[in-house]
């Protein structure tokens, strides 16, 4: 029977994929207002590896399965979450280094979810190859199963040929070079070819097909041998290879001949069967000798010399026909009945997706812009409402209305101002205002520390990573820190800007306190102590004349006007258009999604009205206090001359209104900043576990190349180089990874829910839409710049200085993070593609 040859597995290492799949996951798509848990997705994920990377090894159908199924979720996943954003230091060695005791074995850690796809990919044809090389070919069934499976095989290494580089973007382990994958697939190719002329005898085929089947082989084997010949593929394959495929080459030719003589003799043509059957005879024998196996078709070279000697002795006794000259035979047409087959969307059979409720990482883009656009869109207008609003009141306050004309020679305290004290003393009066300004430095200390602890890790990574690079020199082969880094450092650099301009809203709040602290400190006192405070009004102050009541009934005007703004404002929170199924029928239908078409015309419908509102609620105040200005004016002249008293009570009564707006304007704004503290402080801690987690990718692969280096420099010069002290706990890695700290916990201040985002420039707190991403951009497809805080309206939204746009660099998808190739390998001929940008 015939040798089949079956392609090695590639050995993986053990790794954590659950901790670093919920931060990616939790901090790419959850908001505070939706957060997304997958869990026991990622647990059942996790058990999926465990099983398909050992279970590989018992090279049967079963475990053919399980692999299906944790490449096909890996499949899946890769088209929702940014694959190189995972920092899981996924390690897989050389599947043809077997190492020795002297030399290990060769391998390459890359934390990108693409490598570990790849990998898996790789094993699935190496094992398709090892289950039909065991088949039993002389059943039907076994020969229809190996057939395919070398197909499929051949079709795998094919595909690998072409993505390898292009995903991994570092030099690969000779296993996944282009010349290694392109001879496996050669091989597989030709060994499909083989077992078709297996099948083509059971099914008692007719000789002249057969013997096109056989020239077909010859053909794939010629190719499969230049492959394996090559100097790269050749010093890393089984010995036995290539002398195996070279004898089956010359072995096929010669069946070729064999089943063709048997046309000839069919025939009569005499001659032609000698000439064939003297051939095969020589090729069989040939094949022999390259193989080095004896056996290597050996029942056939029987047939082939019993059937030679029965031509001759025919052809001497009866048919005297010449015999031709091998070289002027005909040759035989060959029939390629294999094709390497190309990749199924799915393996499994029935494939449920363990993620189908994690969006496809465009339709997630989308999102995500369509939520910045309809935040800014709802921000600008609610901060024009606003604005026009305090410009208002601002006015009023100034012109001491409505307490102006509530004057009666009966109360020394104007009703609107009773009202406004009753309003600040049921919203806790000053105490609850300092309370809240009290613990802002708080909050701002607690956002610092996590700050300056992820600037401390990437440093100390830098560090460790700067040491051993001198005290290796170019043995030190993997990527420097400070290329991988540079992402990371940007949104650091941002972070630090956001808090910076947090600084700076909080003093401009302070301010603004202590500017109306003794206002605000009387009218939370009562009534009972402004009337103490107020001198008394005078004689002049009951008089109802045209003017008053003009400007009573432009007051009630105002107040309707303030009403009618805050249904507007309401309503501009409210729409919640769910563009989640028209971005997914657009992917659908044409491929992409028109994303800023469809956008604008959904904010359009949802907005349009409501922004003619605001416009024409904006011009109706400019109308009505043009007439409050005047009637004024009216009003104050129809007063008979004010007593020196008269103003002094008049300034106060002005400086307590002001007092009571700027109360009511720095509730609303310490509510926003408290919210905003603690908003940032899950975007910071979520940025914190992207650190730790890269910081730990890079601790895992620095181990294994210390390891890798010790032991090469130990061989060498018969003792171990000393490693820097800083280094010490880490020469070589755990079978368990160390765990790494968790990071700084803390409770949320208890808040109200914020209002949308945006607002006036006076206190300039961070927009919340504004926020660096705490992962980096990926690769190719634009990911969202951002990640955005929880919905809210935040009245100090001007975070930026000009200096700082808030645009920042979007990254070209396709370059994945990693940590550099294994030590060691140098490719003859490295493939070649284009130089990497920063990531």
């Amino acid at each position: 029977m015939t040798e089949l040859m079956s392609v090695p597995l590639k050995k993986p290492s053990e790794v954590d994929i659950v901790k670093p799949l919920k931060n990616l996951i939790a901090s790419t798509y959850s908001t505070a207002d939706k957060p997304e848990d997958y869990s026991e997705q990622i647990l059942e994920l996790s058990k999926l590896r465990s099983n398909a990377i050992w279970k590989a090894y018992e090279k049967n159908e079963s475990s053919l399965d399980l692999i299906y199924r944790y490449y096909d979720q890996l499949h899946a996943l890769e088209a929702k979450i940014p694959p190189s954003e995972v920092q899981i230091p996924f390690k897989w060695k050389d599947a043809f280094c077997k190492g020795s005791i002297f030399v290990a074995k060769i391998s390459l850690t890359v934390s990108s979810l693409s490598y570990e796809r790849l990998c898996i990919l790789f094993n699935i044809g190496a094992l398709h190859s090892a289950i039909a090389a065991s088949q039993n070919l002389t059943s039907d069934e076994g020969l229809k199963l190996a057939v395919k499976l070398f197909q499929q095989s051949s079709g795998i290494f094919q595909y690998l040929k072409t993505s390898v580089i292009s995903a991994i973007q570092v030099d690969p382990t000779p296993d996944l070079s282009a010349e290694t994958l392109a001879a496996l697939s050669a091989l597989m190719l030709a060994q499909a070819q083989e077992v078709f002329f297996h099948k083509a005898i059971f099914d008692r085929m007719k000789e002249a097909v057969v013997a096109k089947l056989c020239a077909q082989c010859t053909e794939f084997y010629a190719e499969a041998m230049v492959a394996l010949q090559k100097d790269s593929v050749r010093n890393i394959i089984d010995k036995d290879w290539v002398p195996l495929v070279a004898g089956k080459q010359a072995a096929f030719i010669g069946l070729a001949h064999y089943f063709q003589s048997i046309v000839a003799k069919n025939n009569k043509h005499m001659g032609e069967e000698i000439a064939r059957l003297q051939k095969a005879q020589e090729l069989i024998k040939c094949a022999q000798q390259r193989s080095s196996r004896t056996t290597l078709f050996a029942d056939y070279l029987t047939k082939i010399e019993k059937a030679l000697a029965e031509a001759i002795k025919d052809n001497d006794f009866i048919y005297h026909d010449r015999v031709p000259d091998p070289k002027s035979l005909a040759p035989i047409q060959r029939a390629p009945l294999v094709k390497a087959l190309p990749l199924p969307q799915f393996f499994s059979q029935h494939f449920k997706d363990l993620f189908e409720d994690l969006v496809p990482l465009a339709v997630h883009q989308a999102l995500a812009a369509y939520d910045l656009k309809k935040n800014e869109l709802m921000n600008r207008e609610i901060n024009e409402l606003r604005a026009a609003t305090q410009l208002l009141n601002g006015v009023l306050a100034s012109l001491n209305l409505p307490a102006a004309i509530e004057e009666t020679s009966g109360e020394s305290v104007p009703q609107s101002l009773c009202d406004k004290s009753q309003a600040i003393i049921n919203a806790g009066g000053i105490a609850a205002l300092e309370k809240t300004i009290n613990e802002l430095p708080e909050l701002l200390k607690r956002n610092t520390e996590i700050v300056s602890e992820t600037q401390r890790m990437l440093d100390e990574e830098e560090s460790s990573d700067s040491q051993l690079k001198e005290q290796f020199g170019e043995k030190w082969n993997r990527t420097p820190s400070a290329q991988l880094t540079s992402t990371l450092r940007f949104n650091l650099t941002k972070y630090q800007d956001i808090i910076n301009s947090a600084v700076n809203a909080d003093k401009l709040t302070r301010e603004k306190f202590d500017m109306h602290k003794k206002g605000i400190a009387l009218l939370s006192q009562g009534v009972d102590a402004m009337k103490s405070a107020l001198p008394l009004p005078g004689s002049s102050g009951g008089r109802d004349t045209d003017a008053s009541r003009k400007l009573k009934q432009l007051m009630e005007e105002v107040e309707t006007l303030k009403a009618e703004r805050d249904a507007i404002e309401c309503e501009l929170k409210s729409p919640t258009t769910d563009m989640k199924e028209t971005f997914l029928m657009s992917l659908a239908d044409q491929g992409h999604i028109n994303e800023t078409v469809l956008s604008t015309e959904s904010l359009g419908k949802a907005y349009g009205p409501l922004q003619q509102q605001v416009k024409d609620s904006i011009a109706k105040q400019q109308n009505l206090l043009s007439q409050i200005q005047e009637t004024n004016t009216q009003f104050v002249n129809e007063r008979s001359g004010s007593s020196a008293i008269a103003a002094q009570r008049e300034t106060l009564l002005k400086e307590l209104a002001q007092a009571h707006d700027a109360y009511m304007e720095l509730q609303e704004h310490l509510k926003d900043g408290t919210n905003f503290y603690n908003n940032l402080t899950e975007v910071l801690l979520s940025f914190q576990n992207k650190v730790a987690d890269f910081c730990f990718a890079r601790k895992t692969e620095k181990e294994e190349l210390l390891k890798d280096l010790t032991q090469g420099l130990s061989r060498t010069s018969g003792s171990t180089p000393s490693i820097p002290k800083h280094h010490a706990d880490a020469p070589a890695p755990k079978k368990e990874p160390p765990a790494r700290p968790p990071p700084p916990q803390f409770e949320p201040t208890p808040t109200e829910t914020a209002p949308p985002a945006g607002g006036p420039p006076s206190l300039p707190y961070p927009v919340h839409a504004n926020m660096p991403t705490p992962y980096a951009p990926p690769p190719q497809v634009p990911y969202p710049q951002y990640t955005p805080l929880p919905g809210g309206y935040n009245p100090y939204a001007t975070m930026y200085p000009p200096q700082h746009p808030g645009a920042y660099p979007q990254q070209q998808y396709g370059q994945p993070m990693y940590y550099g190739t294994y030590p060691g390998h140098h490719p003859q001929q490295p493939p070649q593609y284009p130089p990497r940008g920063p990531w």
